[in-house]
């Protein structure tokens, strides 16, 4: 016998309509991303992720990290990044040091290129000094120049300064500071300089950067490699607590915290174990902390969850980690599975046209307040 069903009206029930999206009704990309988010699929996530971002880059009450991961920077992002300092749009930046390495070399004057596999093979660009990064060429030249960069910032701290420890906040801090005194044009460690916004490589020595300060300190010294001496004389320490502490003082004093993710990564989780270790401190140390849970969330990463990884997590299962704010008491998020150099140009426009056309629109005044009628 088959079950009756009582069907029910949409309308009625009040779910939400979906809306053709019409391009001759769509003038900006804003309008375009708002479309969007009335549709389905991918382009509904990304619609929906313009709102979000919205949210936390307007709360006043909101510290926002960035996270960013992946081959972006020689995939020629750079200023995508750099726009979100410059707005204010971010407080902090956590990265890969590939990322920033890639960046850097940008920002003192150097070119990528692209890669032809029709004329090119890979065993013939090692030999002519090309890195190949997916569709893209590093020349290995770039890596030669920067390096003479990253030395004269350390020569800077070691010689002049007299650092004794450094974490990967202070380095660069420092190529920013030496960015913006000695070359023009962008740069996202010199526009975090100027911003005063942190940037953290929790992988430091996993990166260009890193091989560029261990030869710094190889150049003075080859015997911290091969010699005999230990670590207490190294011309300073790198201690990646300064970092963790660092962030970790950041965020404390934070009302609340929003993240933007590119791709995930190192820098995505290191970022979010901020919840995890403020608990973890409470419970085990006795002492009285506030919990620190991430009301906004933003990610744009092509990773599925089924593989497994932590670059495919959830927020929803992040929310089991005491990361997040459930969506029941306020959280919002948006996860838009999809390549970072097709979704994060059009959501950075998307907000670039939103507040430029919100700037413009007049301020409502309110109806003035009635007269009281004259007594008779």
């Amino acid at each position: 016998m088959a079950i009756k069903r009582t069907l029910h009206d949409g309308v009625k029930d009040r779910l939400t309509p979906l809306t053709t999206l019409d391009p001759d009704k769509i003038g900006d990309f804003d309008e375009l991303l708002t479309a969007m988010g009335r549709t389905a699929f991918g382009g509904r996530s990304l619609g929906e992720a313009l709102d979000v971002l919205q949210a936390m880059v307007e709360d006043p009450d909101c510290v926002v990290v960035g996270t960013f991961s992946g081959a972006m920077t020689v995939a020629k992002q750079s200023k995508l990044l750099i726009k979100m300092i410059d707005e204010g749009w971010l407080d902090v930046v956590v990265s890969t040091g590939a990322l920033m390495a890639h960046g850097f070399i940008e920002s003192i004057g150097l070119k990528h290129f692209k890669y032809e596999p029709a004329r090119m093979n890979d065993k013939d660009l090692f030999e002519a000094g090309y890195n190949r990064v997916y569709d893209t060429l590093e020349p290995e030249a770039n890596f030669a120049q920067a390096e003479l960069v990253v030395r004269e910032v350390m020569h800077q701290l070691m010689d002049v300064d007299k650092v004794t420890h450094l974490s990967s906040e202070l380095i660069c801090k420092a190529i920013g500071k030496h960015l913006s005194e000695k070359y023009n044009g962008p740069g996202i460690l010199k526009s975090a300089y100027k911003k005063g916004v942190p940037v953290y490589i929790p992988a430091f020595t996993d990166s260009e950067l890193a091989l560029d300060v261990a030869c710094s300190i190889l150049a003075k010294d080859f015997g911290h490699l091969l010699g005999e001496k230990g670590p207490e004389a190294l011309p300073f320490q790198f201690n990646p607590f300064l970092d963790l502490f660092s962030y970790s003082k950041k965020m404390y004093g934070a009302k609340k915290m929003a993240i933007f993710t590119i791709g995930g990564g190192v820098p995505r989780n290191w970022a979010q174990q901020i919840g995890p270790f403020f608990d973890v401190m409470s419970d085990r140390l006795e002492r009285d902390l506030p919990e620190r849970r991430f009301t906004y969330a933003i990610r744009i990463c092509p990773e599925p969850v089924h593989w497994g990884g932590l670059s495919g997590c959830t927020y929803q299962e992040g929310i089991s980690w005491g990361k997040f704010v459930p969506p029941a008491e306020g959280g919002q998020f948006a996860e838009v599975h999809a390549d970072a150099t097709m979704a994060w140009p059009i959501l950075i426009k998307g907000l670039q046209d939103r507040l430029a056309k919100k700037a413009k629109k007049p301020a409502t005044k309110k109806p003035a307040a009635k007269k009281p009628a004259a007594k008779k």
